[in-house]
């Protein structure tokens, strides 16, 4: 089964727990690929997925076991290793399941690491970024004629009829406008920064006024090819401005972890 959401409706269509990738995939620490695998396979487990990669393409010589030991009911018990790259540490950085449970039983022979662990993750020649991207996920831009208007500590910030418009599963629409029609005179640049897998870097903006808002709005300057048409836009949360209207209609604050 897909996920559902509160009102019952299918969010996001099956798909496979365990996943072999055709992509080449190596992970570096202190200059040095600690795997580099054309084998790789992800694990999906309703959060991001996981790289796990075929012993034989780790370079085990710098792992070192770990006396961390954790259990998984559906995957069974997992041995952790700590690695050591030219002086550099990264403690219990990686991990097995030298028996698994039957369910889990692909998992033999393979290992896995923390993403943030390593300096830099690869696919193929491009830089991946936070963690792997998930080959059912998928994100559409599709630029509309749709009218938008966003209030913000009581004033209208933004009004378009040219706004770009990013579909991701699992999250609300979200309208990327052209900063010719924000007012940027009372956005304020903000010291937050995100990253993102799927769309690229994101610089943020509050709002000043008599109300300020922080952190009400976001744009990519330099977003993934996938996401290009929205290089330069201007996103705001639904979830943090006064009103959102798409054609003259409210659109009700959405329930998410950025409210």
């Amino acid at each position: 089964m897909g996920s559902l959401d509160e009102s019952g409706r299918l969010v996001c269509a099956p798909s496979p727990r365990w996943v072999e990738s055709a992509k080449w995939v190596r992970a570096f620490l202190a200059g040095k690929a600690v795997v580099d695998s054309k084998r790789a396979c992800l694990l999906r487990e309703g959060g991001p997925p996981k790289y796990y990669f075929p012993r034989e393409d780790v370079r085990t010589s710098l792992l070192w076991h770990s006396e961390r030991k954790t259990s998984f009911p559906d995957k069974g018990e997992a041995t952790w290793w700590t690695i050591r790259v030219n002086g550099k540490t990264a403690e219990n950085a990686a991990w097995s399941f030298p028996a698994p449970a039957p369910e889990a039983s692909f998992l033999k022979g393979y290992i896995s690491f923390e993403w943030d662990a390593m300096d830099a993750w690869f696919e193929e020649k491009e830089e991946v970024f936070v963690h792997p991207r998930d080959p059912f996920k998928r994100i559409d831009v599709l630029q509309s004629s749709r009218a938008v208007r966003v209030v913000a500590s009581g004033e209208t910030v933004a009004e378009t009829n040219e706004p770009s418009l990013l579909f991701e599963p699992g999250h609300p629409i979200r309208y990327y406008l052209p900063k010719a029609d924000v007012r940027l005179d009372l956005l304020v640049p903000s010291d937050t920064r995100t990253s993102c897998p799927y769309k690229g870097d994101a610089r943020y903006y509050s709002v000043a006024g008599p109300r300020p808002v922080k952190d009400v709005a976001w744009s990519y300057s330099y977003p993934t090819r996938e996401c290009a048409p929205i290089a330069g836009r201007v996103c705001f949360f639904n979830e943090r401005v006064d009103a959102l209207y798409i054609d003259g209609a409210p659109v009700p604050r959405p329930k998410t972890k950025w409210a």
